[in-house]
């Protein structure tokens, strides 16, 4: 049974950082797709970064790239999303997704993934 479990949220001042984690437990393939997506209050699921688990080629949306950093530890099957310079505007609850059996990365829609984490909540004050 597949399992993903973030971590690592908390509330931080504007410009401050962050580092998530997604622990990841019963994948069997040489490679997934991994995402973090995010969704503020009353908006939809942003897909923010993802990583190829078997390559660790990485792909990142406008809106984070050069201040966000999708990394994998694949001894501890762990993901990281690590977030610097953050402003108000990245405020929301963040979910780690995997599509399974995949060497492509480009997976923006919800949709395209098989497996979701809780979520963790990142605040970021002004």
């Amino acid at each position: 049974q597949v399992h993903l479990v973030e971590s690592g949220g908390g509330s931080v001042q504007a410009g401050g950082s962050l580092r998530l984690s997604c622990a990841a437990s019963g994948y069997t393939y040489r490679s997934n797709c991994v995402g973090w997506f995010r969704q503020a209050p009353g908006k939809g699921r942003e897909g923010v970064a993802t990583i190829v688990t078997g390559s660790g080629e990485t792909y990142y949306a406008d809106s984070v790239k050069g201040r966000f950093t999708i990394s994998q530890d694949n001894a501890k099957n762990t993901v990281y999303l690590q977030m610097n310079s953050l402003s108000p505007e990245d405020t929301a609850m963040y979910y780690c997704a995997a599509h399974r059996n995949t060497w492509f990365g480009e997976r923006w829609s919800e949709g395209e993934y098989d497996d979701w984490g809780q979520g963790t909540q990142v605040t970021v004050s002004s």
